[in-house]
């Protein structure tokens, strides 16, 4: 039985507090001893601009050296012996444990920080079912309660059955309707080609594509009254690969969890923007931010088969609405005979309870900047074992503490401040991380130098997968040249060499691909909202081949520590290659003297973009014309953008590393250019979203995109009721974007 934190439950421990400004205030006092050695470490042993020095290059060395791949293996064994729920006894000892093991490794401080939250909990005693039922209401079949334990976790209880957290609860009863995937465009097909409504309508959807809240969201857009999730296994089984325990793919009782509210970087639903607190004045669920509407329940595959055998109504259009269920993936609505009379019934009896939940937070003062933060940040709580999601990466997270406390301990310290955070609530809308950045808003915005994001360190064995600002883009190449590839046959070789060939950005340049950040993990908070420099890093699959999403089975109670050691990593050098790349990056952004970021990069890709955009617009060339929209003040404000960097780095050349003062001011202008694309009025309808380059894409939380407002009033145009108003739309978001590239121009200029 799940026990859950009340409020009022003693945080166990003296000293255990939350993070407050004034810790954060009180570093500069800490770390003034360090001064004199701070400066001597930075003329010694740090870059030259930006090309390491010998010296520098051997600390970094050290750094990499004492990580071990055995370590983090017992870190993830450890880590996901027992489930670690959000909002659950042991999620809290976990932290307990975490806080006391940083300690441990020589940090300055190592706190607590808590918050309130909505979480949101299946109910014991009246489980969540879908049911088949015939004409006189009796139910002829149900769907599982539990998923089948895995091997070896028989004794294990606190197993939280399958549920989609914050469900709305109810019983809905009526007729089946097939989606697909329940994008957008699924729902467009039915209602505008197939003249299907889903008014009144249960409708059943596969994973996959697009983030389930956004499903939930169509859903309820459509009209209607339930929504079933299950995993496919076209999406979620690889080719010849068995399903656990013989294998990795997911078995046929395996059922993805997972939370599906719409919060676009609100925080807890209850209190949008603002921490948490005792103090802290709270909505009325009623009035929360994303909450559904309606009630959703995922199921497993074989379940899945039984509800759709008997569909009828109109064929799947295409095999791009076929999975792999022995089935006819016939759309419906409801059923053909003998079994036209049946209809589908929901139990979803799931509740939302305020919670009390826990972030660590680790701390090394800087030296000679203790007021420029660097933070590695990275979740623990769990759906269940989370052996790739979130253990994988947190115990990665450990092993660079651990790394990083040993060179501390012997007399180094970084020249500005490394934070590290284990998050909480994750897993319920990234609200452990956006509640603290919500707390400390003030303090990061003024002095945050680059957030690196630490989920799940694997999600496949093929090669590196990067997703950052542009600005970081030479920092991640040149660290993977000087990291061994862990992949077989290249041995001897660097991981950017492995990276480059097994997946080359052809379609930009002749480099291994950089993707785009969106959100779906605790990064959103610091680079959507406050425009902080983000970056992230794990192994992946080949993106080139298989449809299965992820991997298979995410969020389920398959994920443990043997699907890893089997399968996965067995000799865990994938882990330690991802912790060299993610220590790397902390490392470097923490102890350069000059800040590693660099604007070029960000200039070819805001040209990059803006052709797309402007290419997508020319399918309606006739309408730009007729409403006089045109792109010529953005790409003129690019190109501002693209000589003031140039500038910028060429008088970055000249720079006296000796004037402290110098250094310091061309490092604030570094820091600050991610800030620049920040409109605090943010994207429309999603205030929170405030980055004017980058933001989650409006139709799948997951996937980045580029210029979000512009891409969003041009999306599916064509189809918009008030043809005048929806031209004008993207002529005013055009001139935000205009605006906000020059503005972020003038912030690289010559200080006056």
């Amino acid at each position: 039985m799940l026990r859950l934190l009340s409020n009022e439950e003693s945080e166990a421990g003296s000293g255990i507090k939350g993070f407050s400004s004034r810790s954060l205030l009180g570093f500069g006092l800490g770390a003034l001893g360090f001064l004199l050695l701070g400066f001597l470490i930075g003329w010694f042993a740090k870059p030259n601009g930006s090309v390491p020095t010998q010296a520098y290059q051997s600390m970094r060395k050290a750094f990499w050296d004492e990580m071990k791949a055995e370590n983090i293996r017992q870190y993830l064994h450890n880590f996901t012996r027992i489930p670690h729920l959000a909002g659950t006894e042991q999620n809290f000892l976990l932290a307990k444990q975490i806080q006391a093991q940083w300690k441990e490794y020589g940090l300055d401080k190592v706190e607590l920080a808590h918050y309130d939250i909505l979480l949101s909990y299946p109910n014991e005693t009246n489980p969540n079912y879908i049911s088949l039922v015939d004409e006189h209401g009796n139910e002829v079949f149900n769907t599982s309660l539990f998923e089948p334990t895995p091997p070896g976790y028989e004794n294990i209880s606190d197993v939280v059955p399958p549920y989609n957290a914050y469900s709305a609860q109810g019983t809905p009863e009526g007729e089946l309707l097939y989606v697909n995937y329940a994008r957008t465009e699924d729902f467009h097909f039915l209602e505008r080609n197939l003249n299907i409504s889903c008014l009144g309508k249960i409708v059943i959807a596969r994973y996959g594509k697009i983030f389930r809240g956004n499903k939930v969201k169509n859903a309820q857009k459509a009209g209607a009254i339930g929504l079933i999730l299950y995993s496919d296994p076209a999406d979620y089984c690889a080719p010849g690969v068995d399903p656990y325990p013989d294998g990795w793919n997911l078995p046929g009782g395996g059922v993805q969890r997972g939370n599906i509210l719409n919060l676009n970087g609100a925080g807890d639903p209850l209190t949008p923007g603002y921490p948490s607190k005792e103090y802290t004045y709270r909505y009325n669920e009623k009035d929360g931010a994303g909450l559904p509407a309606i009630p959703v329940h995922p199921i497993g595959y074989n379940d899945a088969e039984h509800l759709l055998r008997n569909m009828g109504g109109k064929p799947a259009p295409d095999n791009t609405w076929k999975g792999s269920l022995n089935v006819s993936y016939n759309i419906g609505p409801g059923y053909k005979d003998p079994q036209m009379s049946q209809k589908i019934r929901m139990h979803v009896h799931s509740y939302n309870e305020i919670r009390r939940v826990y972030n660590v937070i680790g701390i090394i003062k800087g030296a000679v900047e203790p007021d420029r933060y660097v933070i590695l940040g990275g979740h623990r709580d769990s759906w269940v074992f989370g052996g790739i999601d979130p253990q994988s990466g947190a115990a990665v997270v450990n092993e660079i503490v651990r790394s990083a406390g040993k060179l501390k301990q012997q007399g180094w310290r970084p020249r500005r401040t490394m934070m590290f955070a284990s998050w909480d609530a994750e897993e319920f809308g990234l609200l452990g991380s956006t509640e603290w950045a919500e707390e400390n808003v003030k303090i990061l915005q003024e002095r945050a130098v680059a957030y690196i994001n630490a989920d799940s360190s694997v999600e496949g064995n093929y090669t590196l997968r990067v997703d950052c600002t542009p600005l970081m883009y030479q920092l991640v190449y040149r660290l993977t040249k000087e990291i061994k590839s862990p992949d077989e046959g290249f041995e001897g070789k660097s991981l950017y060499k492995s990276w480059h060939q097994k997946d080359n950005w052809t379609e930009y340049k002749d480099l291994p691909r950089i993707n785009k950040l969106g959100s779906g993990n605790d990064f959103e908070v610091f680079f959507q909202r406050l425009g902080i420099a983000s970056g992230r890093a794990r192994y992946t699959k080949n993106r080139k081949e298989g449809r299965y999403g992820g991997y298979p089975v995410y969020h389920s109670v398959y994920e443990t520590s043997e699907i890893v050691d089997k399968f996965y990593d067995p000799l865990y050098k994938n882990h330690l290659a991802v912790a060299q790349v993610r220590g790397g990056l902390v490392f470097e952004l923490a102890d350069s003297v000059v800040l590693p970021l660099n604007g070029q990069d960000y200039a070819d890709q805001l040209k990059n973009y803006g052709t797309i955009l402007q290419d997508i617009a020319r399918k309606h060339e006739d309408k730009m014309l007729a409403y006089g929209i045109s792109f010529d003040h953005l790409f003129s404000a690019i190109q501002n953008f693209t000589e003031t960097v140039q500038s910028f780095n060429s008088r970055l050349q000249l720079l006296d590393l000796s004037n402290p003062i110098a250094v310091r001011s061309v490092n604030d202008q570094l820091m600050f250019l991610e800030r620049a694309f920040i409109d605090p009025l943010g994207l429309p309808n999603r205030q929170f979203y405030r980055h004017i380059i980058y933001a989650p894409s409006s139709h799948n939380k997951y996937a980045g995109e580029s210029f979000p407002g512009i891409y969003d009033a041009l999306f599916d145009i064509e189809n918009k009721q008030d043809e005048l108003s929806a031209w004008d739309e993207v002529k005013r978001q055009i001139s935000i974007a205009a605006f906000t590239v020059q503005a972020a121009a003038e912030t690289l200029k010559e200080v006056a």
